[in-house]
């Protein structure tokens, strides 16, 4: 007789267990069914002249209720659960274990070599740089605008990966490693690509810090397979950006000389001197901190060539704007000139974002081409922030207006001053008003009158509203022109030797406090308070001495709110002659 299935029979009803009884007592039940050892009862029950079959939860104990059946003659079948495969079971205690040991070997590939070094003979422990190869940059040095003298000093090792014969015959070797520094948004990727894409060879490209990892030797591994590929694609350009993850002093890691990072430089060091003369792999690393990198990084082969991409000039400017205005649409009275003369230290990044929200304006405005209106609006907000809700409040309106006409005022009056290029009571960020200057191109060289003209410009804010309203109303409106007066105070002081302190360069000491004593300290304070007042003294005297023309820009400020710079210097000129501005130089 063939073994009855564990499935139960389809059920018509379900029914309590006291309805069951009930059922029982009326003699209705033929047959039952129990299943799940007794805790699950199938009753076929005759209801008038039909018969169902209703399923009922049992008690834990049925001896008497199987009685009454057999007492009725019931025919009675108990199901009991079939016993699961031995196999099975053994399979399921083994399965889940064997599950996290996959796993672990699975993560362990994907984090590459890992703790083992890349051991030969293991399959999937090599490891994987992440890293993009190009064959051909799509970007040439005609795209890249604004640093020419950059490109100068790239062009020798175009010649060199074009025509590498012309160096060998004459035993001259092609610089090994090309360092790009300067700040940020400068072009130093761009220029990167574009020495790719102008000699023609493959570009690979990665970033220093996905070296980084938290297994030591996993970053040691990626270089090593950055550079194998390299030399399998010779001649080619290794690029990569931003090497100061990696390529800081070594000893100050909190693993000494065993952590990570320091073991991914040593493996770039070996690397790169590896190299054979004339191997056709160039390695150009971009930083903007070129102050931390260690020694032998920068040592004659390895990167033998530092190329300083900075900011552009003028001239670079205007061809850098002519790029980013290929794919929009300006007014016929724009001119690029007065763009960059406007943008002084600005980078390319800087440029296209300025473009880029000049555009937006436009089309938030509706018009159909750019305006100088949107330019300008774009250069004060991509300066100072989002323009604010004008002032409403008369006698707020009425200080900011003389707190910013006397910034102006003095700052016009100071030969060695940057020229005034517009005054504004819009806020803008954080500022209910602003006077913007034109500071000259090169920054790199600043007078000592220069300085000292900034600072007193700085406090002609609060030296005017001391003027009009006296000592005790002066407000906080000053605190962010106190903080830059002191920042070039400081600077005059401890790094430019420009007081009676000394010639020094005096080292703060940064995190680990003053390495100078109480005394020189004494003395660095009392230098910095002496600068201050005097110039805090000059500004008083130039706006006591010219209060007319102090109230005139302060009226017309109040009233059209904005004053361009040669409105400002055609106020300034009706009470007294305006200095011709000297070379910050």
């Amino acid at each position: 007789m063939p073994r009855m299935q564990q499935a139960q029979p389809a059920i018509s009803g379900r029914a309590t267990y006291s309805r069951l009884l009930e059922f029982i007592e009326e003699k209705s039940i033929s047959r039952v069914d129990i299943y799940d050892n007794g805790r699950t009862i199938v009753a076929r029950v005759k209801v008038g002249d039909r018969e169902q079959q209703l399923v009922a939860d049992l008690p834990g104990t049925n001896t008497g209720l199987i009685t009454k059946l057999q007492e009725q003659g019931v025919a009675i079948e108990v199901h009991t659960p079939e016993k699961p495969n031995e196999l099975f079971r053994v399979l399921g205690d083994i399965a889940f274990p064997a599950l996290i040991i996959i796993g672990l070997i699975f993560l362990r590939s994907q984090s590459g070599s890992g703790g083992m070094g890349g051991m030969p003979g293991m399959p999937g422990m090599q490891s994987k740089a992440k890293i993009q190869v190009k064959p051909e940059t799509g970007v040439k040095f005609d795209d890249v605008a604004g640093i020419d003298e950059a490109k100068e000093e790239l062009t020798e090792i175009v010649d060199f990966l074009k025509a590498p014969e012309r160096f060998v015959k004459v035993g001259a070797k092609i610089p090994r490693g090309v360092l790009l520094t300067g700040p940020p948004g400068t072009g130093k990727t761009l220029m990167a690509k574009a020495l790719a894409g102008e000699a023609g060879v493959p570009f690979i490209q990665s970033s220093a810090s996905e070296f980084i990892e938290l297994f030591v030797g996993v970053g040691a591994g990626r270089v090593r397979d950055i550079f194998k590929q390299a030399k399998e694609k010779a001649p080619c350009i290794v690029f990569i950006d931003e090497i100061d993850a990696i390529g800081r002093q070594r000893g100050a890691g909190m693993g000494g000389g065993n952590d990570e990072r320091e073991q991914t430089l040593n493996q770039i060091l070996t690397e790169m001197d590896g190299f054979e003369g004339n191997s056709g792999v160039i390695v150009v690393a971009a930083t903007n901190r070129a102050d931390v990198l260690d020694n032998a990084l920068l040592r004659p082969g390895r990167f033998d060539r530092r190329v300083t991409v900075g900011l552009p000039d003028v001239k670079g400017r205007e061809q850098i704007l002519k790029v980013h205005i290929s794919n929009k649409k300006l007014d016929d009275n724009i001119t690029l000139k007065d763009i960059a003369q406007r943008t002084t230290g600005f980078s390319g990044a800087d440029l296209e974002n300025l473009m880029n929200e000049s555009a937006i304006l436009t089309a938030r405005r509706n018009k159909k081409a750019i305006t100088m209106d949107e330019i300008n609006d774009a250069t004060d907000r991509v300066i100072a922030g989002l323009e604010g809700r004008p002032l409403s409040d008369n006698v707020s309106k009425k200080l900011i207006a003389y707190h910013e006409a006397g910034h102006a005022l003095v700052g016009t009056l100071l030969p060695h001053h940057d020229p005034v290029n517009k005054v504004t009571l819009v806020p803008r960020g954080q500022a209910k008003g602003l006077t913007w200057f034109t500071p000259g191109e090169d920054q790199s060289l600043i007078s000592q009158n220069t300085l000292k003209a900034r600072i007193a410009g700085a406090l002609g804010g609060r030296a005017a509203e001391q003027i009009v309203f006296g000592s005790g109303q002066v407000t906080t409106g000053a605190g962010g022109d106190l903080q830059q007066v002191e920042r070039m105070a400081r600077a005059m002081v401890t790094q430019f030797g420009m007081s009676e302190v000394g010639s020094l360069a005096i080292d703060d000491g940064g995190m680990m406090g003053p390495n100078y004593s109480e005394e020189l300290g004494e003395k660095i304070d009392g230098a910095i308070r002496k600068i201050s007042d005097e110039c805090y003294l000059k500004a008083l005297t130039l706006l006591m001495s010219n209060r007319a023309c102090l109230d005139t820009i302060a009226d017309e400020l109040v009233e059209t709110e904005t004053l361009s710079g040669a409105r400002l210097r055609e106020i300034v000129a009706k009470f007294v002659p305006v200095p011709a501005k000297e070379s910050v130089v």
